[in-house]
């Protein structure tokens, strides 16, 4: 029988307890971590929920798929950061309660929103990336070390810089419809396990093989 790592487990690597499975550890509603993803900080992995997702305050939640890598330093700025901007000040009156609170909440209130960060499967998140609200970030995308991400990222595109941009496509579009449709973060994790040097080393077309060998390959599925 393969030996299949366990998504439950908080501490994956026996060695060390700098890098976790994030899901495990994920205790708030808004916070949403698929199996295989994992964080690693060598100084407080396990305080990601506090320090690494910041101003959660609203109903903005944070969604990230599986077998995305985090690395040390990766933060999610949420919608609660945004202070009004429609007058003079930016100053948030509101929060400090009182008369302030009572004549300006619908002023807070109403700041526009633009929603969920939404992260999809297979994401590489290099040092000290940031992620700012409401960005949606592909399968398969690459955001390179201190990248400030401030608009949504194409699956199987490389993004740097601040603000980021596109410096790549990993593959051409046919390849990357073959691998959206193929999802193999989707695969039951025993035939990820059968596969995994073919997901690793492997090409577009091969993933694609193996989808339709098994039965799991998305031919009708719209790509947006």
């Amino acid at each position: 029988m393969p030996e299949i790592p366990d998504p439950d487990v908080r501490y994956p690597l026996p060695h060390t307890d700098r890098t976790i499975f994030l899901k495990p550890f994920i205790e708030a509603a808004n916070i949403e971590v698929g199996d295989y993803t994992y964080f690693d900080d060598p100084d407080a992995a396990t305080e990601f929920e506090r320090n690494n997702v910041l101003y959660a305050f609203g109903p903005e939640k944070l969604i990230i798929g599986r077998y995305c890598a985090l690395a040390s330093g990766t933060r999610f700025i949420m919608a609660g950061a945004n202070h009004p901007t429609a007058g003079v000040s930016t100053f948030p009156f509101t929060i400090f309660g009182g008369t302030w609170a009572a004549d300006t909440m619908d002023i807070l209130t109403s700041i526009p929103s633009r929603g969920d960060t939404v992260v999809g499967n297979d994401v590489w998140f290099g040092f000290n990336s940031l992620i700012m609200p409401g960005v949606r970030i592909g399968d398969g995308a690459i955001i390179a070390t201190g990248a400030v991400v401030t608009a949504d990222v194409p699956p199987y595109t490389i993004v740097g810089g601040n603000p980021a941009k596109p410096v790549k496509q990993r593959f051409d579009d046919a390849d990357v419809a073959r691998l959206r449709r193929a999802a193999w973060w989707d695969w039951p994790v025993e035939l990820v396990t059968a596969h995994v040097r073919t997901i690793m080393a492997g090409m577009p077309k091969e993933i694609e093989a193996i989808a339709r060998d098994n039965g799991v390959y998305r031919e009708d599925l719209i790509l947006g």
